[in-house]
This record gives C-alpha cells, structure tokens and sequence, in this order.
C-alpha cells in the first residue's frame, strides 16, 4: 500500500467532511441488512427471467453447471472485493468508491478513468433499460385492458420517466434502504408467480411440445452457447460493490459478507426456480423474458392473466428500484461537482442543481429508451464488456496486489485462472453480442413500438 499511497494524492480523499458526493450520496449510516438489501437490488432483478433462454443455448448439464460456476465466481470475486475494502481501511484509508479504489491499489492515474468510464457505461445502460423495461410492463398491461388503445410504447417510456424523475430526488444510497428491502419482496415475487404459472403452463392440457435439443451446426451452438454464458454472467454482474460498502457505518470491516450471504440466498432460490420452471416448460422455444413466453403473441395465455398481471406489476414497481440503485455513482458525481458541503443536503443552494441535474439525467436516460427500444442487444454487448472486468478481473487483481498470496498458494493460482478464463468468456462473448446485434440490425427502428428481443 505504500507506494500506491504515495501516487494517490489526485484522487485522495483528504477531507470527507468536504467532499458533497460523500457526504451526501454515500453516506456511511447503514447495517449489515441494509448493504444485503442494496446488494439484492443490484442483482436480483428481472434479468433472472432471461434463465431459461440462457439454458436454451447450453441445454440441462451445462446450464447448469454455468449457472452454479457463475455464482460461485461471483460470491469468490464479491468476498475478494470486501476483503480488500477491509485492508485499505484497516491501514486508514477507507474507499468508498470504485475508481478511486482501483487508482490507489494500482497507482495509476489511466485505471481511474478506466474505471469511471466502464462504470459510466453499465450505470447509464441499466437505467436506460430500466426505463424501458417499465415502459414495456405498462404497454403490455394496457394492450391486455385496451387491446385497440391507440398509446404507443413511447408514450409509457415518457409516464415512467416522469416518475424516476420524482423518485430521483431520494438525496443518498443509504434512504434508499427501505425501497429495496421492498425490492427484495418483489423479487420474490414475481419469480414464484413465474414459477407457479410454468408449473401450470407445463401440466395443462395444452402444454407447448418440450424440445431441448440445441443448434444443428456446429458454429452457431457454440455461439449461443457464449451468449449465454454472457447472459448469465451479466444477470450476476455488480459494478457498484464498493459504493454499496461505502453506505455501511464505519467499521465496515466483515459487514459486508454478511450482505453478500443474505443476496445468495435470495438468488438461490429465486435464480434456480425460474431457470429450471422455464426451461422445463419451454426448453428452447424459450423466450429472453419468459412471461413473453406465457403471453404469446397468438391464442390465449398459458396461464391465468390475473397471476401473470400480478407478476408484470411486481417486476414494474421493482424496475424503479434498479434504475435508482444504478444511479447513485451518477448522482454521486454530480453532488461532488455542484454541491456545497457547508451547507444542509435540503438548503436550497444544494436542492435546486440536485432537482435540475438529475431530472436532466434521467429524461437524456428516457429519450435514449424511447428511441432504441432494441438496447438490450447494446446492453448485452456493453455487460460482456463491463462486467467482466469490472466483477470478475479487477476483483482478483485488486486482491493479489493488496493481500500477495505467494506461488504456492492456491489463491494465486485460482484468481489468475480466473481472470484468463473470464477475459477469454468476456471477448468471446463480446463478439457474439456483437454478431447478434448485427443479425437483428434489419429489425431495429428508432421510437418503435416494439422492443426487439
């Protein structure tokens, strides 16, 4: 740490009590169960619903076995994560963002901006696909209630924007807690209903035919095989630990795991159910939402509407949630910019650019939303590029340079495999992302009605 502290002086954080992005977006007043809440809202989300077209392109063993390899790569990089927080502030020197973590450890100016840049990309990402998601929940409920309605999909994006706009004014990550402990309940939610509605799907009489065979050619299952293993590591992507534990009251030390165990055992449950019940139901005919799935386009549902309606709400009032959690690094920014720390979060000095900044946020995030209703193919090519060093390299990287494992332990070994096996899986899965968005490139039009899957 030595040689890093002496390069770290343009990112120091010298004096907190002067710095508004901290003392007022990240402030450290939280429990243990509040970071688990964060933590669960960062992950679990409806992405978790894309499972059973992920085991579409790897089939039962290896859907599997990716699945339960991802999570626990994961839970290993996340425990890593903490533990280097834990270090740097047991020598006087808590972190409580990512950049700044990263530039210190490395000593490197070019990591800092690495950083903010990869972060800039997957914050701004989700909240666009957050806002559109929820755009989509809307217009799928109202062409259920008004199927001649004349609203089109830009129209729930503007109504959903409104709405962030009011929710962004939350001033920190820490009053958030209580709207993600909810978010937690909803995830729940939403996956048992899904769960319950495959089940019924797949024992009625007019179950779909189950076909689990993958790709004919050789070439094309080995790219979907690599899209999905990008899907998946992406559904368990967290590009925002460190600004999670930053929330925590000091000392952080420890508290973090116990977070961490509280959101695997959210995703245990909620991740293997509704891989398993779609796939099962599905196999690869599977949809990349699986309540597309349950509503298809020609004849009735497969499922009761009423239980399949309570399932969009859910995942709709969640999709606020993420889109706050995943704007905090942006809002956290600005604070550090236009806010003054002398005086009170609410004073109007600091109120007023709050409002102005982030409704500017959030409304350039909807118009982005309205028109690209085909960004999830820009997303899946952006989280095979940012979650993979984000959440599966600088994690190991971060760990060896702080905590030295020697040669001969199996530390060094299993996070230097990780980190070539994760660099090979994020370029690979890169350029399938790349290829699909290209293949779908003939669908896309801006402001459509229609998101392209």
């Amino acid at each position: 740490m030595g040689e890093a502290a002496s390069y770290y002086d343009p990112f120091q954080e010298t004096n907190r009590e002067e710095d508004a992005g901290a003392s007022f977006v990240l402030q450290s007043k939280g429990k243990w169960w509040h970071a688990g809440f964060h933590l669960t809202t960062a992950i679990v989300g409806p992405t978790l619903l894309t499972l059973p077209y992920a085991f579409r392109g790897l089939g039962w063993a290896a859907g599997f076995i990716c699945l339960t390899a991802m999570g626990a790569v994961t839970f290993y990089s996340y425990y890593l994560m903490s533990l280097v927080l834990d270090h740097c502030e047991k020598y006087g020197r808590r972190h409580i963002r990512f950049r700044e973590l990263a530039a210190d450890v490395f000593g490197s100016g070019w990591m800092f901006y690495f950083v903010i840049l990869i972060q800039t990309a997957i914050n701004t990402g989700i909240s666009i696909g957050a806002i559109l998601l929820a755009g989509e929940c809307l217009k799928i409920m109202y062409s259920e209630l008004v199927p001649d309605g004349s609203l089109k999909l830009y129209h729930f994006i503007a109504m959903v924007t409104v709405v962030m706009i009011l929710l962004s004014q939350f001033p920190s990550f820490h009053s958030l807690r209580h709207i993600n402990l909810g978010s937690l309940f909803l995830s729940f939610g939403y996956t048992f209903l899904v769960v319950g509605a495959c089940i019924y799907a797949g024992t009625s009489k007019n179950a779909p035919a189950k076909d689990y065979s993958l790709e004919l050619s050789e070439s094309s299952k080995l790219f979907s095989a690599f899209t999905s293993i990008s899907i998946i590591a992406a559904i368990f992507g967290n590009g925002i630990l460190p600004e999670i534990q930053a929330t925590l009251a000091p000392p952080a030390t420890g508290k973090m795991v116990k977070g961490l165990i509280m959101c695997y055992t959210v995703i245990f449950f909620t991740f293997y159910s509704a891989a398993v019940s779609g796939y099962w139901v599905f196999g690869n005919k599977s949809n990349s939402n699986i309540l597309k799935s349950l509503m298809p386009d020609e004849g009735p549902a497969l499922a009761p509407v009423w239980v399949l309606g309570l399932a969009i709400i859910f995942v709709l009032l969640q999709l606020f949630a993420i889109g706050l959690v995943y704007s905090q690094v942006a809002y956290e920014m600005m604070e550090a910019k236009s806010a003054d720390v002398r005086q009170g979060i609410f004073s109007s000095r600091n109120l007023i650019p709050r409002i102005i900044l982030r409704s500017l946020y959030v409304i350039v995030c909807g118009f982005f939303a309205a028109m690209l209703p085909f960004f999830g193919d820009i997303s899946a090519v952006v989280g095979a590029i940012g979650f993979i060093p984000l959440d599966f390299v600088l994690p190991m990287l971060l760990y060896n340079m702080t905590h030295k494992p020697t040669k001969a332990s199996p530390a060094f070994w299993i996070n230097n495999a990780i980190i070539v096996v994760f660099t090979a899986v994020g370029l690979l899965g890169a350029f399938s992302s790349v290829r699909k968005l290209v293949l779908d490139a003939k669908e896309f039009k801006i402001f459509s009605d229609d998101v392209v899957d």
